[in-house]
This record gives structure tokens, sequence and C-alpha cells, in this order.
């Protein structure tokens, strides 16, 4: 009985891994072989009216930027999103402060005669508050969604606008392409190949269908779906997709709508953004859970599975796969060399995030340093979602 626990406890999590970053992007791609990326809800990519891109034809657009004591940056990311290639008199940008207190709102202001505006939320209440309380002052048909602390392309607003021109399309989605910080540890850059595969997961959910979860840092969605009364703990830019497919719309990766994100300082701040981010991703999916019916919503339900639930289950139950490892070998001692294995790679991996920590750390040792740091994230962030934590209070990655 206890051999059969045993081999319960180390199956799952191997399971879950081997479907949920393999098996299920398999299937993906086997079902869409062929067809090109597309977003006008045929499957395959419409010959381009030659006037489709004059002024006329672009509708008016919102940008809302959240803003917690970006003193620092905010003056560059507003600068790049005046410079974006789209209508001026189309384009609106407001910025919402969240209780900034570090001057961020004096150097807003100074950008009021190129016609940014500011919401200020008195007391501070988290990212999803301070969208929220911006809505009542966005007048476009679509509403961008970015990031202080980003940069986009000049040339990569048109693209993520321009697939709302399929009108089965509710999101629209930034491709993001994860870039070193002046304070990068060697450790993240395997954040880098990590992103470009998501992106990659991503373009093979748009050819199958709909994405199940758009970049916080660059999405669009149209006005309508962008409502306030959405919860303030939970994560918007996920639960964008699932609110889209409630109302009939699906979403969309954009690969030419390129967003730039600087990778996090430390490994420390990538570490508590890992377990902030996915503890509000958990508790978005049990909000949503609904969603994940695939008697009422199909494909979906089984994409929204994969891609998110069975991924998560991954790191909820990797301590107990360590735990059934050393039970089979208390009753087969051939497999106490897989024991020491084990032991060894959690001993290599804590030396590596702790010399990330302390300072930059060789790469044999930062690479195992990270997966260690996300492992141990990811079954912190299950149990503040179990344990019913709120994440309302918004700590923005300083990047």
């Amino acid at each position: 009985m206890i051999v059969s626990i045993a081999l319960v406890l180390v199956a799952l999590p191997a399971a879950c891994f081997a479907y949920g970053y393999f098996g299920y992007p398999a299937v993906l791609w086997l079902a869409t072989r062929g067809r090109e990326t597309a977003v006008d809800g045929s499957g395959t990519i419409e010959e381009e009216d030659p006037g489709v891109d004059g002024e006329e034809s672009w509708p008016a657009i919102s940008i809302s930027l959240p803003a917690h004591n970006e003193a620092a940056s905010i003056a560059d990311t507003l600068d790049r999103l005046l410079d974006l290639d789209y209508p001026a008199d189309r384009c609106q940008i407001v910025v919402v402060s969240d209780a900034s207190s570090d001057g961020t709102d004096d150097i807003v202001l100074e950008y009021a005669d190129r016609g940014v505006e500011l919401v200020r939320v008195e007391r501070r209440k988290g990212k999803t508050a301070a969208e929220a309380a911006a809505i009542p002052r966005l007048t476009g048909e679509i509403v961008v969604n970015t990031d202080a602390t980003i940069s986009i392309p000049r040339e990569s607003l048109k693209p993520l606008i321009r697939a709302f021109r399929d009108p089965t399309v509710g999101v629209a989605s930034g491709r993001d392409v994860s870039v070193a910080s002046t304070r990068d540890v060697e450790g993240n850059r395997s954040e880098s190949g990590y992103v470009g595969y998501e992106m990659w997961v991503r373009s093979l959910e748009t050819r199958f269908g709909s994405i199940v979860g758009a970049s916080g840092c660059f999405y669009a969605i149209r006005r309508h779906l962008h409502r306030p009364e959405f919860p303030a703990d939970l994560s918007r830019d996920f639960a964008s997709c699932i609110i889209a497919r409630r109302h009939g719309y699906r979403a969309v990766s954009v690969d030419e709508a390129v967003c730039y994100v600087p990778r996090a300082g430390s490994l420390d701040r990538e570490y508590r953004r890992k377990v902030r981010t996915m503890a509000r991703g958990l508790s978005t999916l049990w909000y949503e859970r609904e969603l994940l019916n695939p008697l009422r919503f199909g494909r979906f339900a089984w994409m929204l599975a994969s891609h998110k639930l069975i991924r998560w289950l991954v790191w909820l139950t990797w301590p107990a796969a360590v735990a059934g490892i050393g039970l089979l070998a208390s009753f087969d001692p051939s497999l106490l060399p897989l024991v020491a294995a084990v032991g060894v790679a959690i001993a290599v991996g804590g030396v590596g995030w702790w010399r990330s920590l302390r300072g930059s750390a060789p790469p044999w040792l930062a690479l195992p340093g990270y997966a260690l740091a996300g492992a141990v994230a990811g079954f912190a962030a299950w149990m503040q979602a179990l344990g019913g934590a709120q994440l309302a209070v918004w700590e923005p990655t300083r990047r």
C-alpha cells in the first residue's frame, strides 16, 4: 500500500509536467499544422485591403497605465507612448497613480498639455483596483493596458489594434520579449528562454482558436468587456481572456505587437514576482472556475485546464514527489543513488540561489538556482492561494 502511494506521489507531478509543458503544445502543434496564425476567425489570413491602413480606418483607443512610485521611469514611458505610430487624435493616455508618493504625479502633470490625463487613487488599493478607477475616464473603443517599466516599439501598437478588425476577437495580447536589465543576474537569463517558449505556445493557441491568458504588460480589450466590477485581488489580464470567452469572443496573441520586458534586477525580486503572479492566477482561476466545464465551454475549458491548472499542479505536488522517492528507496535500496542525486540537485540549486542573492553566480550554479527558486515560488503561491491570502496591494516589479 505504501509503495503504491509513493508511486502515485512520484508519478503525479511527472505526468503533469510532461503533459502540461510538452504534451499539450504537441497536441496544439499537430492540430494546427499548415495553418497560419490568423485573427480573422477563419483560420487563414485574408488579403490586406490596400486602403485599410488609412488614417480614417483606425478606431479610437485608450491607453491605461497604472503606476505606483514610478518617478524614475514614468517620463521615459510617456515619451515612448506619445511617440507610438498611431493617430494622436484617436489615442487617449490615462495614467492611474496608485497613491504614489515619490513625485510620479507631478511628472505626469507636466504632460497634460500633450493630452496625458492623470487619475489619482488616494488610498493604495493595488493594480486591478487602479485599472478599475480609470475606466470611467476611458473613451476609446479599445482599451490598451500596459506597464510603466516596459518598452513598446513604435510600430507595435497598430498590429495589436488591427486584430480587432476580426469581429470575433475580444482581446489581443502582445508578444513579450525578455531583455536584460543593467542589474541582471545570470540565472534570470533562463527567464528569456521560458518567455520565448510561452509566446510560442500562445501562437499555437491562437491558431487553434484562443489564448487563455494575456500579457499583463501589453494587451488590448474591447471597452465593453473591460468592466470595473472585477475583484481587486485578482488578475485582470489573465481573466480578460476568460471574460472574452464568456461573452462569445476569443483572445489572440499578435506576434508583430512586440513588447520588451526587462528581466527583474535580482533573483529575489523574480521569486517574489512569481509567488505574487501565480497566487493571483490561482485565485482568479478559482473565481472563474465555471470556465473549466467542458460541457459548456468545450475546447476552451480543455485549453484552460491544460495551460494553467495542470502546469500549476506540478508546483503543488513536487515536494510530495521528493518524499515519494524517499519512501520507494526505503523499500528498494537500489533506488538510494536516485535519492542521493535528488539531494545533490536540491543542494546545488540552493547554493546557486544563495550565490545569486549575494551577487552574480556562475552559470553552472545560476541555472539550478533559478530552477529551485521557481519551484519553491510555485509551492509558496499554492500555499498563499489555499490559505486565502489577499494580494490586492500591488507591488510593481522593479526592473
